[in-house]
């Protein structure tokens, strides 16, 4: 046998040594399904092996099941049985298959508005028609949130939809609906780094064809006003859709005509001059027309703009996005995209009643 092919047997058998360590450091400390495992980086260190014997061991632990890795975020223990590899491993924590499955579907929303208003009540019509009662709760913050989706898991919730709060990445506790399968569906975002069941609105599509319509009347110095993406999903796609509308239709994207809210629209202070909105269309008058995020913005920038002497539509033509009851109320109608609520609610269940039927085969083949 060659030095060679001995060197590369006695690699092959380190990194399954320090595969067997990681084992044993799972059960001495005690850990619990979906608690963080040793990364690379420590096991090196701590057996003083390369990075790459460290990423061996590691793989040869998730090819059996024992642990599952997240890009970025590091390698965590499964929720599988792993105890039947170990005695030393304790019990993990049971899933939800494993609970007796009731008839109630959650939603939790991230706020009470005329738009989440609508979601609720198209939800829940749909649940009737499946039989099954909604559960119904409104997140404070990213925190409440999670402990929303801990402690109805741990009530044995048959499903649950999401509208979640704006966040750049899913939260623990909905890496936990996924790695426990408990049947969830997210509505009106969309996580990229992890593939969980969505259903949200085309927000891109939507924008552009706005960005169309005002471009068919005749525009070409469209500005637009959004309060600040904060990570969310459906605010970035309605940029992108503007941005994209006004390249295609060979007109410049000015930085100028672009602006991004510092503070929240106060719906309390719709029909007032908003200061923001006024230094922004100041600022750019030779903008005759803006499209505007969401129809609060909209509305702003429709009553700041009559504040400031400013015919609408004569002079600015101001378009929103949702369709809400408020822009039915303003003194000049407001054009604006609409959101299929209904649509979006019936897509939602019916995808979520797929999985939960699915959980149930599972529990059932799992018993036989």
């Amino acid at each position: 046998m060659s030095s060679e092919s001995t060197s590369k047997k006695e690699k092959q058998q380190l990194y399954l040594q320090v595969a067997e360590k990681v084992l044993e450091i799972i059960g001495t400390r005690g850990l619990q399904a979906h608690d963080p495992v040793p990364s690379e980086g420590e096991l090196a260190k701590l057996f003083g092996v390369s990075r790459m014997t460290s990423k061996l061991a590691l793989e040869q632990l998730v090819e059996q099941g024992l642990v599952y890795r997240l890009p970025r975020r590091g390698t965590f223990l499964s929720g599988d049985r792993h105890e039947r590899r170990s005695e030393k491993l304790q019990e993990p924590v049971p899933s939800l298959v494993e609970k007796k499955v009731n008839k109630q579907i959650a939603l939790i929303v991230p706020h009470m508005s005329d738009y989440t208003s609508r979601i609720i009540s198209a939800v829940e019509h749909e649940l009737r028609k499946h039989h099954f009662e909604l559960i119904l709760r409104i997140s404070k913050d990213q925190d409440d949130q999670d402990q929303c989706l801990q402690a109805l898991v741990a009530a044995g919730i048959s499903g649950i939809i999401l509208f979640p709060r704006g966040s750049r990445t899913c939260s623990d506790q909905v890496l936990r609906l996924k790695m426990e399968k408990v049947p969830n569906v997210i509505i009106d975002r969309i996580f990229r780094e992890i593939s969980i069941d969505c259903v949200y609105h085309d927000h891109f599509r939507g924008s552009y064809e706005m960005a169309q319509y005002l471009i068919a009347k005749g525009h070409r110095d469209i500005g637009y006003s959004s309060n600040a993406i904060e990570n969310i999903t459906s605010r970035e796609e309605r940029y992108q859709g503007y941005v994209q509308a006004l390249l295609d239709h060979g007109i410049p994207v000015k930085s100028e005509y672009i602006h991004f809210r510092n503070e929240r629209c106060d719906p309390s202070r719709f029909n007032k001059y908003d200061a923001e909105q006024g230094e922004f269309i100041q600022s750019n008058p030779q903008m005759t027309a803006v499209m505007c995020a969401d129809d609060q913005v909209a509305i702003s920038t429709l009553f700041t703009a009559l504040h400031m002497n400013i015919a609408v539509p004569e002079k600015l033509s101001i378009v929103g996005f949702s369709d809400t009851y408020l822009s039915a109320l303003t003194p000049i109608p407001l054009t604006t995209v609409r959101q299929d609520t209904e649509r979006l609610a019936a897509a939602a269940v019916e995808l979520l009643m797929k999985r939960v039927n699915q959980s149930k085969e599972q529990h059932l083949s799992i018993n036989d």
